[in-house]
């Protein structure tokens, strides 16, 4: 049975690059443009892999994580996020939330699908 992943950004282009290199892995996707949206679609989805990025309207990256880490049908589910944020002190907060890795855009699509499998599996 294929993995499920969520995309959370607020640039369609960004899904849509990473839809495409993680269709090649065989995973199914859903897309969030915020982290409101993100949050709905967890209510009606099962996911496997959470993939946000930092700097969204309505509700940014970091607070979504938060509100997941917090509920306990969903704090299990790994986190990568997915920005071009690259301050120490901001992967330090994802850390302690509980963010399992910090990728900065542009990501390279190759080492991205391999993350993926690593965590989720094919």
């Amino acid at each position: 049975m294929a993995k499920t992943i969520l995309i959370v950004d607020d640039a369609q282009t960004v899904r849509h690059l990473t839809r495409f290199a993680l269709s090649k892995g065989g995973y199914n996707i859903i897309e969030a443009e915020d982290g409101v949206q993100g949050l709905k679609a967890l209510e009606k989805n099962a996911v496997d892999l959470i993939i946000s990025d930092l700097n969204m309207p309505n509700m940014n990256g970091l607070d979504m994580c938060r509100s997941i880490k917090s509920n306990e049908r969903l704090k299990h589910i790994p986190i990568f996020m997915m920005t071009t944020e690259s301050s120490q002190e901001m992967t330090l907060q994802g850390k302690e939330i509980g963010i399992m890795a910090w990728i900065v855009k542009p990501f390279v699509p190759e080492k991205l699908l391999a993350a993926v499998h690593r965590v989720v599996g094919g």
